[in-house]
């Protein structure tokens, strides 16, 4: 996640008097010291003191990974990592935004390979380098467990290491942190396509709406849609039919011009 300063200062004497009852407490952004509400998350903290999110500031609900933070807290040896849209700032902790982490990420093409794990060692040999030491599953803010889908990768089940990294978000921690300088995330994802490309059951529901779109049933209301002016589209939108909450698997619009 990538910041810059905008705006004034908030100091620990104007927060005190502009928040009145708030709960506020101290850290550090890059060496400066702020005081800001204890309820809020690091990148919500950010803002708050004066800082303009510009780059990676993403989905803000730790979906996109893109917010990787680091920080320390007083007296402990710990270097602590955490998604700074999830983490909930802490008295005195000293924080650092880190840009997304780089790492090895071979280039292929998935047509010409197969999902074996000799394809994942050829193209990440360094999933052998794996100590074993567990850091990067400790610094997954996903709560993956990291260390057994590299062990998996390293037995070559293609298809365990898809399940097991499948809420991966890319946010690179788990490479910051190993001391076998691997890239967990890429040959994951590397998996993850292997498995969704040549091992994953084919959905039938897919091909029919393949079969749809090729003969062209949509063309008609896309076509009203690109057509209308703005009022009308804003109309269409606040009179969608939305699935009700407790809606079967089966749910359908009775409205199914667009599905």
């Amino acid at each position: 996640m990538v910041a810059q300063r905008k705006g004034k200062k908030r100091t620990e004497q104007t927060g005190k008097q502009s928040e009145g009852k708030k709960n506020l407490v101290p850290i550090f952004i890059m060496g400066q010291k702020y005081m800001v509400p204890d309820s809020l998350t690091i990148q919500k903290a950010m803002e708050y003191a004066g800082y303009q999110l510009v780059r990676g500031c993403g989905c803000r609900g730790g979906i996109c990974g893109a917010c990787g933070t680091v920080f320390r807290m007083p007296d402990s040896y710990r270097v602590e990592v955490g998604l700074a849209c999830q983490t909930v700032v802490k008295p005195n902790m000293y924080l650092a935004q880190i840009p997304f982490f780089p790492a090895n990420k071979a280039i292929y093409d998935i047509e010409k390979l197969s999902p074996t794990g000799e394809v994942v060692a050829k193209l990440y040999p360094e999933v052998f380098k794996c100590v074993g030491c567990n850091v990067c599953t400790k610094s997954c803010p996903m709560d993956i467990d990291v260390m057994e889908y590299v062990a998996r990768a390293i037995r070559g089940d293609v298809a365990g290491v898809a399940e097991l990294s499948f809420d991966c978000v890319m946010c690179g921690l788990c490479a910051a942190r190993c001391p076998a300088e691997e890239a967990q995330y890429n040959f994951a994802i590397l998996c993850r396509r292997l498995y969704g490309k040549y091992l994953a059951p084919r959905a039938k529901h897919l091909a029919e709406r393949i079969r749809e779109i090729e003969e062209n049933r949509f063309e008609q209301s896309l076509q009203t849609l690109m057509d209308a002016d703005e009022k009308t589209l804003k109309e269409l939108y606040k009179q969608r039919e939305i699935e009700p909450i407790m809606a079967e698997e089966d749910w359908t619009p009775e409205d199914n011009s667009f599905v």
